[in-house]
């Protein structure tokens, strides 16, 4: 262990982490993804806005630190976070982030739905996450793919989100 040990303290600490999220789909006028509203003649249902792509990537970005889920620190059962924009929880994942001495390198959300289409939305979607996480918009990465129209996706009953983050804490030892 010692030898191990030694060699990682002279490597850069890079770390990822990933995040899942999923909300159901209901009747309404619009989803929000990735912070960008979409018309669409259904809507995300959660305690939030529901924004799954923010919310994969909140949990990708407290796994980086070991800082739990998204859960711990906006509980749903607490009411001040109805309707809330989930913005809020993604800068305050980044904000957790860098207090930790992390440096955000890279921010990856896949989109998983059968609609509404994602493409003419991807740059919009590109510059909420610059925006939001304080990074140049070629950090990030927005993609999307159908379910092939298997399962609760593919019925389109929901919408997930899976979400990779890369962040640089500190120098080599």
């Amino acid at each position: 262990m010692a030898d191990q040990t030694s060699a990682l303290d002279r490597l850069p600490d890079v770390r990822t982490g990933n995040g899942y999220d999923v909300h159901r789909l209901v009747p309404g006028s619009f989803v929000t993804l990735c912070g960008v509203e979409i018309p669409h003649d259904q809507r995300l249902d959660g305690h939030s806005d529901a924004d799954v792509g923010l919310h994969a990537l909140t949990d990708a970005l407290l796994a980086t630190c070991a800082a739990g889920d998204i859960g711990d620190h906006f509980p749903p059962s607490e009411p001040q976070w109805r309707g809330a924009a989930s913005e809020i929880f993604l800068a305050h994942a980044a904000g957790i982030v860098r207090k930790a001495g992390g440096v955000i390198m890279n921010a990856d959300v896949s989109l998983i739905a059968e609609a509404p289409k994602i493409g003419p939305h991807r740059l919009e979607m590109r510059q909420s996450l610059a925006r939001i996480l304080g990074i140049s918009v070629d950090r990030c990465s927005v993609k999307a793919t159908t379910n092939e129209m298997i399962g609760f996706i593919g019925r389109r009953e929901g919408i997930a989100a899976i979400a990779t983050a890369t962040v640089v804490f500190g120098e080599p030892k």
